[in-house]
């Protein structure tokens, strides 16, 4: 019989990271070789399957449609290949070796200082490996196999993925502290003034979940959306350029300390996110994230 000569993993690693980045220097770094590596192992890649998967030129790296299709392919196989990886560490010790998980900007500093001592106290055999970003673009990693799971709010389309809650987290209207008006008990939405409301730029995932929440549709069209961060836009108010919505769970964290900044509860009838853990369906480290998600629900 005629030996077979197979692509090797690290050929499709270097593929996939040219894909990514557009970059050969940049694919290398993110591969930790030299150029010369990466484009050497993607020539012999080339040789090997015998069709050509990157046009090259001084300025541009363009995939050639087969090598869009072939990267697209390697990217599935790698995460095949890590999957083998999971399938013996779930046969171990529980939440033990490592673990990618994307985090939401709105979550993060809020929600990670909290439960990563008990994690590791209870998990000291756990190297968790975090990155935050935003909704769609940790969605997208966690199905192109660069992360095993992702800490969002819900609702949030992240595709074909299994979702276990952790709690509600409600959402609160801040405004700059007038001295000489009780503001009351609870903020209705009817009240919150378009013109004059902060909220996060597209992309973060709790301006949708405000907007919704108060269920009027004039608010997306006037609102100023321009923070890139919680933190930035709190200073706003607080220098009186307008009035914000933010999570139980910043408020919690002292988001608002040595502000001139009150908060009140909103008044809507979903007036909540739900943060939730998700990961790919059938996942061979399900029963993992469900220990995770549980010491998560538990130490928020």
């Amino acid at each position: 019989m005629a030996a077979t000569y197979l692509p090797t993993l690290k050929q499709l690693q270097y593929l996939v990271a040219l894909q990514d980045h557009g970059h050969f220097g940049r694919a290398a770094d993110a591969c930790f070789v030299t150029q010369s590596t990466l484009s050497a192992g993607l020539r012999e890649l080339e040789t090997l399957i015998g069709v050509t998967l990157v046009e090259r030129t001084r300025r541009v790296v363009r995939f050639t449609p087969l090598g869009e299709r072939i990267a697209d392919k390697a990217r599935r196989v790698l995460r095949e290949a890590d999957e083998l990886g999971d399938m013996a560490r779930a046969a171990g010790r529980p939440l033990s070796g490592e673990m990618r998980m994307s985090v939401i900007p709105t979550i993060a500093p809020f929600m990670l200082p909290r439960i990563l001592p008990r994690l590791r106290r209870d998990f000291p055999d756990l190297k968790l490996f975090l990155r935050e970003e935003p909704s769609g673009p940790a969605c997208e990693r966690l199905h192109n196999g660069r992360t095993d799971c992702v800490l969002l709010a819900l609702p949030y389309a992240c595709g074909e993925v299994t979702a276990e809650p952790l709690f509600d987290d409600r959402l609160f209207v801040a405004f700059p502290t007038d001295e000489d008006v009780t503001p009351p008990a609870a903020f209705p939405a009817s009240a919150i003034d378009e013109a004059r409301l902060l909220l996060l730029e597209d992309g973060h995932c709790l301006k949708d979940h405000a907007l919704a929440a108060c269920n009027r549709p004039e608010l997306r069209a006037e609102a100023t959306m321009l923070g890139t961060s919680l933190h930035t836009i709190v200073q706003m108010v607080d220098n009186g350029l307008g009035m914000t919505m933010l999570p139980e769970m910043a408020l919690r964290s002292g988001i608002l300390d040595n502000t001139q900044i009150t908060a009140r509860p909103l008044d809507a009838e979903n007036a909540v996110r739900k943060i939730a853990l998700v990961w790919r369906r059938a996942s061979p480290r399900e029963k993992d994230f469900r220990l995770l998600a549980q010491v998560l629900a538990e130490a928020a």
